[in-house]
Formats: C-alpha cells, sequence, structure tokens
C-alpha cells in the first residue's frame, strides 16, 4: 500500500521509535514547554526522517489518512486538535496497558465497530472488555546492535523500570528492595536516583550496559510486557522475574531464565546464576532464540503494515458502501 500520513502523540518513546521502523510517516503534535502527550521528536532516540514535529495549532492543517490514539487522554481530550474531516478518518487505539479500574470488568474507552483497537500483548486483550470494537494483538518487536554479545561479567543483576519510585507497589517497588536485601541490584531508568540507581541510559547504550550484567530482574507486579525485557533477550541475558501478565508465556523456566510468583524462589535463582555463570549463558541464549522467533522488529513492521492496511481499507468499503446506499436512496425517490 502507499505510504499513509499518521497521525499520533508521544506516549511511549521506546514504543514510538520501533513503529517508525513501519513505511508510513508519522507526525507527531507539539506544544510549547512540552507537555504529556505532545513532546514530539524528544532527545534520546535516533528518531528517523519518517517521524516529523508539527506545531499542535498546525495539525488541522495537515493531510493525513489515519489517527493513531495511544492513550485515553488522547481519545477523549486531544483529540480536539484535529479538524472535523480529520476526525472523521480511519483511526485506531494503541493499547499499552491492561485495564486498571478493574482487571478483568473493565470496557474499553475506544467504542467503535469501525476501528481497530490494537494490543501489544494477548494478556491486555484477555484481560479488557473490547466490546464491539474489531481488536489484534501486536507484540513487541525491537532490535539491538549486531556487535552486542552478552558476557555477564559483571557479578550483579540489572534491573530496567522507568519511573519505579514514582509508580510504586504495581511496578514493583517493594519487591526489589526485598530482593535488593540479599541480592546485588543495579537499577536503571528515568527517576532510578531517588532509590539508588544509576539514572537514564540512552536507548543505543543499554544493550551494551545488559551485555555485561549477569541477569535481568524484573520486578513488576502488574503492567504490559516491558521493551526493556525483549531487548534483554535479545542481547542474550537470562531474564528472572514474576511470573505475572504477559511474562507467564515470555520466560520458560530453566531454558531462558525463571518466572515465579514466589519472590523467595527468586532470590535462589539469582543466586545460582550470580555463582554459576556459564548457567546464565545457558538461559541467556535460550532468552536469545525466543527473542529471535518472537520479537523481531521484521514480524513487528509486517503486522503493523497489516494493520494500518486493515483500517484504511475499511474505511474505504465503508465510504464506498455509504454512497451506495445514497445512490440507492435517490434513485427510490426519483422512481416514486
Amino acid at each position: 500500500m502507499r505510504a499513509l500520513n499518521v497521525l499520533t502523540w508521544h506516549v511511549h518513546g521506546n514504543y514510538l521509535f520501533y513503529l517508525s521502523h513501519v513505511p508510513h510517516r508519522f507526525y507527531l503534535p507539539v506544544k510549547e514547554g512540552r507537555p504529556e502527550g505532545y513532546g514530539g521528536r524528544l532527545p534520546g532516540l535516533p528518531w528517523p526522517e519518517n517521524v516529523v514535529d508539527v506545531p499542535a495549532d498546525e495539525v488541522r492543517d495537515l493531510d493525513l489518512d489515519l489517527i493513531l490514539f495511544q492513550s485515553r487522554k488522547n481519545y477523549v481530550e486531544d483529540r480536539a486538535i484535529l479538524s472535523d474531516a480529520q476526525d472523521g478518518l480511519p483511526r485506531i487505539y494503541l493499547e499499552h496497558d491492561p485495564p486498571r479500574e478493574s482487571p478483568t470488568d473493565t470496557r474499553h474507552p475506544f467504542d467503535e465497530p469501525n476501528g481497530l483497537l490494537v494490543h501489544v500483548t494477548a494478556f491486555n486483550a484477555l484481560m479488557w472488555d473490547n466490546g464491539r470494537t474489531p481488536t489484534r494483538v501486536i507484540e513487541h518487536g525491537v532490535s539491538v546492535p549486531d556487535d552486542v554479545r552478552y558476557t555477564g561479567e559483571i557479578e550483579r543483576g540489572l534491573v530496567v523500570v522507568n519511573g519505579l519510585p514514582r509508580r510504586g507497589r504495581r511496578l514493583g517497588a517493594d519487591v526489589l528492595e526485598a530482593v535488593r536485601a540479599k541480592i546485588p541490584l543495579d537499577v536503571v531508568g528515568i527517576g532510578s536516583e531517588a532509590i539508588g540507581g544509576l539514572g537514564e541510559i540512552g536507548h543505543d547504550e543499554l544493550p551494551y550496559v545488559m551485555a555485561r550484567h549477569r541477569f535481568l530482574f524484573n520486578p513488576i507486579r502488574y503492567t504490559s510486557l516491558g521493551l526493556a525485557v525483549c531487548e534483554a533477550m535479545s542481547v542474550g541475558m537470562p531474564i528472572v522475574a514474576l511470573a505475572t501478565t504477559e511474562m507467564a508465556t515470555v520466560v520458560e523456566n530453566g531454558v531462558s531464565g525463571y518466572a515465579d510468583t514466589r519472590v523467595d524462589a527468586l532470590v535462589e535463582h539469582m543466586r545460582r546464576l550470580l555463582d554459576e555463570p556459564g548457567e546464565a549463558a545457558r538461559l541467556g541464549a535460550g532468552a536469545r532464540r525466543t527473542a529471535a522467533r518472537r520479537f523481531t522488529t521484521r514480524r513487528f513492521v509486517r503486522d503493523w503494515s497489516a494493520a494500518f492496511e486493515h483500517a484504511a481499507q475499511r474505511a474505504h468499503a465503508e465510504s464506498v458502501g455509504s454512497r451506495a446506499r445514497k445512490e440507492a436512496d435517490r434513485s427510490c425517490l426519483e422512481s416514486r
């Protein structure tokens, strides 16, 4: 299909970077001060040329083909920057997270039978009440530099979570503190300095930092599958994680790492990985095989290309059908 002009918002920068691998043009609205959703091409990522910043008050002048919502705020509030014609364009809602209000009984706000609701994990799709909206799952696709090789030479685990102090129990802040009392861990991510972490590490540098640590520990109780986990697996790191949400299908015990809901059991696995670097390397190789099978950018781009094509063709078919119905109604009136 031809390249589309897609308007979306900057919600999750790393995800947006991988999405920009899809061969369409993505317009990002920006506002002075870059408030939530209007940051545009924020620094720290190697944005390609098909990602374009546009002042929010000029969005109405764009020749757009499709609107991609990525949050409830986008869908309810931010669509006010669209013209009436743009607000009638084909639309996709990209859902990054499982439901917060109730894990099983929350109706998704995107209730549009002519739209498309894309979930980033099968767990998310399972837990949301998707109503009458057509739904599909597009799992993460990531890439790491070709020259990155896992060594595990640093006898410490690595935790990669943004905003951990602020996001608390849901992201496993208390689990992390309990484990840190027994296992040496380095924490990276936005705001991690507040809990003795190393702070944010750039996208290009992070795979090299990952490769030198013995394992990745994911303390998160309830959120979507983190891109950092997929990237660590692509590097060849063994994963130790709570067996919750999609993580239960990602980590295979004894093959790519260990997943369990018992924190004490995870601590024992971490100790073993620290004591046995050969075992850590074996599990890391298994993690890399899983990532090569499941989380490639090639598959990710193919799935998103299909989603964009589906949304565009569905809207075209609806438009053709609407014109046909109007013609039929007019013919009927003229024959009376």
